[in-house]
């Protein structure tokens, strides 16, 4: 059904008046990300996951099997980092550590381009995945045999 305006302001090649949810915008996903993640780290400043009663998430991966997965010891790692402890970050997930930095460049990549209003989703090829995931493997493996 066209309306008189409608079909006018087709015909001048006007475009139609579209509102966009602000959710929508290139920079709300990566911006709701560095918020989820400032919480996070004020609540684990005052939280030592060292110490047990605590309300942060277990490994559900460790739960079952009683075996460290890639990511075990990251919180404690971010706790020990908050706080200065840098030797004790690095003995609770050296890898993890590592990777650390390369992380949060990709963090600080998907922030830039929202807030100039594009979108950015970084891709893997086929054999980045299978680096990524031997590494993981090998990681899981030596860490639960050492």
């Amino acid at each position: 059904m066209n309306t008189a305006g409608s079909s006018e302001a087709r015909a001048e090649g006007a475009a139609p008046s579209v509102r966009r949810s602000p959710l929508r915008h290139p920079a709300a996903a990566p911006s709701a990300v560095l918020a989820a993640g400032a919480a996070g780290a004020v609540y684990l400043y005052r939280t030592d996951p060292h110490d047990p009663g605590h309300l942060l998430p277990q490994c559900p991966f460790r739960m079952l099997t009683g075996l460290l997965c890639p990511a075990c010891g990251g919180t404690r790692m971010v706790y020990d980092l908050m706080h200065g402890h840098f030797t004790e970050a690095w003995l609770d997930n050296r890898a993890l550590l590592l990777a650390a930095p390369y992380a949060l460049i990709l963090l600080g990549r998907w922030a830039w381009e929202g807030l100039r209003g594009r979108r950015w989703r970084p891709t893997l090829s086929p054999r980045a995945q299978v680096v990524v995931l031997a590494v993981a493997v090998a990681w899981t493996v030596v860490r639960n045999i050492v």
